[in-house]
C-alpha cells in the first residue's frame, strides 16, 4: 500500500527570512536547520526550522515577495477563522505533546509578549491560537486520543458537500495501490492534472519531458557548508 504518513515540511513565503527565523526560535523554541540558496530557483532563500527529524517549517524568501501586495480576506485569512483564497493556507497548526505542554507553551509566547486565545476543546483536540510575523495564522494543538470517525464525520455536512454514501466509505478508508516500481510514465501536458502552474508553457513542458532519470541526476544535494567527520 502507497500512501502519505506524516508532514515532511510546508513551505511559506517571506518578505523577511530573518524575522520568521526570530520568531519560530524565540518565540516558539525551534531550532534552524538550514539556511540557503533554494535549489533551481534563482536569487532565491530556503530555510529550515526543526520539528523533529522528519518534519520541518520551511520559509521561501528573495526580494520580489515584499512586492506582492497583502489583502487580508484574500491572499491571507489574518485569524483561523477568517477567509482567504481558495488553494492558500488558512491557518498552521503545530502539533505539542499534551495539555501541560500546550499550558506551557501558552505561558512561553504571552512572556515574550505575544497575545494568545485558549486552550479552547474542540473534543477531538485542544488548542491555543496566536498570530506570527506576516499576518502568518498560528495554533498550537495536542490530542489523547486518534479522532473517532463515527463521532466526527457529520452526515449533514457530507451531505452539503456533495458526497454519496459510497464515496464516504471509500473516503474513509486508505485506498489500496500496487507499486510498479518505478515503471508509471510521465503524464502529459495535456493529461487531466492538477498541473502545477505560474510556469511557462514550453518550459512546463520541457520538465515533464525529461526523463526521470536525468532529472536526478540534474540533482543539486551537496550542503553549502562542507562538514568533516570531526564536526
Amino acid at each position: 500500500m502507497n500512501k502519505v504518513d506524516g508532514l515532511h515540511h510546508i513551505a511559506l513565503t517571506t518578505a523577511d527570512m530573518k524575522g520568521q527565523i526570530e520568531f519560530f526560535t524565540e518565540k516558539l523554541g525551534m531550532e534552524l536547520v538550514a539556511l540557503y540558496w533554494m535549489h533551481g530557483v534563482a536569487n532565491t532563500f530556503h530555510g529550515f526550522l526543526r520539528l523533529n527529524d522528519e518534519s520541518s517549517i520551511a520559509f521561501v524568501h528573495n526580494p520580489d515577495i515584499a512586492k506582492i501586495p497583502v489583502q487580508l480576506g484574500q491572499t491571507h485569512a489574518g485569524n483561523p477563522g477568517a477567509n482567504c483564497a481558495r488553494g492558500t493556507m488558512q491557518h498552521l497548526a503545530l502539533r505539542v505533546a499534551d495539555q501541560d505542554e500546550l499550558l506551557a507553551m501558552r505561558d512561553r509566547l504571552r512572556s515574550k509578549g505575544v497575545p494568545v486565545v485558549g486552550p479552547k476543546d474542540h473534543g477531538f483536540c485542544m488548542s491555543i491560537y496566536f498570530a506570527g510575523p506576516e499576518n502568518l495564522s498560528l495554533e498550537l494543538s495536542c490530542s489523547s486520543e486518534p479522532i473517532n470517525q463515527q463521532a466526527w464525520i457529520d452526515p449533514e455536512v457530507v451531505r452539503l458537500c456533495g458526497i454519496s454514501d459510497t464515496e464516504l466509505e471509500r473516503y474513509k478508508t486508505s485506498s489500496d495501490h500496487a507499486d510498479a516500481g518505478g515503471a508509471v510514465p510521465q503524464p502529459g501536458i495535456d493529461a487531466p492534472g492538477p498541473h502545477m502552474t505560474n510556469y511557462p508553457p514550453r518550459v512546463y513542458e520541457a520538465i515533464l519531458r525529461t526523463s526521470d532519470a536525468q532529472m536526478l541526476a540534474n540533482s543539486e544535494n551537496q550542503p553549502p557548508v562542507q562538514v568533516t567527520a570531526a564536526e
